[in-house]
């Protein structure tokens, strides 16, 4: 009953709006491009489906979130208790096997912060063919490395959308006067977000370990296992999960790529603290986030070296407090641990109350 009622208010949702004239005065322009074309598309759904179909379930997790912020006021937290239960015991059980179209999802937000929500959708294209690069079974190691250089660089010659490839300070997400609301008033939700990105940069090591598709097959269920044991026991990452932590050998391969998504997420933390900050009046939350996008897109401030970024993990907490690695996951006759899983672990709901 939920799934039919999220699909019939996607077009209520579309028509409505929460802004008003002086909002829509505002709004950005559709300038969208398209993805770098070739036949290695498409081709991590299709071999790796089950790992492929979270990322539309993700989208839709973002999506509501800011929409909830945005428009909720003070009815957001059980909103968006609500939207966890339906997140963790529904849509990623069973998540939906076509993208979401977001704006559907988040009018009020898609009108806000267009922009924002056009350097989300080009970063994430980017994500999405690196795995179809690394899927592509008729590439060599090196054809591939290759390709992934070109697809950065595509991404990158969208100068006004694009995040920039040199590490920002964490301080920007942690020490701004907004920081940190959302994952103390929010922490599940926070958590569920961090397990996301893990998810997110974390499949990139099983398809670079496995030698065969078949060892890739195994290794990718098991990260996505490891994601679910997450879900499931709510053991989320405590700090935000670094790249480089991470995914250690493509961070090394590609650490343009690397850095790209490390400040993508940051920014994902970022909007979600404006969005919830009482601090910041509605009105003002625009000029906020496009601030703060602007300072993404900057490679001359707020930046830290190259070497400091790699070791970033160990000055917080460790890769554990992250979430765990994303290799050497499959469980070893007799092992019981805590941080082994089956690769064919079961999705099962969340059971927890919230």
């Amino acid at each position: 009953m939920r799934r039919t009622t999220l699909w019939l208010a996607l077009v209520g949702l579309a028509l409505a709006s929460p802004l008003g004239p002086s909002d829509l005065r505002a709004q950005d322009t559709r300038d969208e491009q398209f993805y770098y074309p070739g036949g290695f598309n498409w081709r991590f759904l299709e071999t790796y489906p089950e790992a492929a179909r979270l990322f539309n379930a993700f989208d839709y997790g973002h999506a509501v979130l800011y929409e909830q912020l945005l428009t909720r006021g003070g009815r957001a937290p059980e909103a968006l208790a609500k939207e966890y239960r339906f997140l963790t015991r529904d849509l990623l059980v069973r998540p939906p096997r076509f993208s979401i179209a977001e704006e559907a999802v988040m009018p009020g937000y898609a009108k806000l912060a267009w922009r924002a929500k056009q350097m989300f959708d080009w970063a994430h294209v980017l994500h999405r063919q690196i795995y179809d690069v690394y899927a592509d079974e008729r590439l060599s190691m090196a054809a591939k490395d290759s390709l992934i250089e070109r697809l950065t660089d595509y991404y990158l010659s969208r100068t006004d959308v694009a995040f920039t490839p040199v590490p920002k300070s964490m301080a920007l997400m942690d020490r701004q006067p907004f920081s940190q609301v959302f994952r103390r008033e929010y922490p599940a939700f926070n958590g569920l977000i961090w397990s996301y990105h893990w998810l997110q940069v974390g499949l990139y090591e099983p398809l670079i370990a496995g030698a065969t598709e078949s060892e890739k097959k195994q290794r990718v269920q098991a990260t996505v296992a490891r994601f679910w044991q997450m879900v499931q026991t709510e053991r989320y990452p405590t700090v935000m999960p670094m790249t480089s932590g991470i995914a250690p050998a493509f961070s090394a391969a590609h650490p343009r790529a690397a850095v790209i998504f490390d400040n993508l997420h940051m920014m994902h933390d970022i909007i979600s603290d404006v969005l919830a900050s009482p601090t910041i009046p509605k009105d003002e939350k625009r000029s906020v986030i496009y601030r703060q996008l602007a300072e993404f897109r900057n490679p001359a401030a707020n930046v830290i070296p190259l070497d400091e970024w790699r070791t970033m993990d160990a000055h917080m907490g460790g890769v554990d407090a992250m979430g765990g690695p994303a290799l050497d996951l499959l469980r070893q006759p007799g092992a019981d641990s805590a941080d082994s899983v089956s690769p064919g672990a079961p999705a099962h709901p969340n059971r927890h109350r919230h």
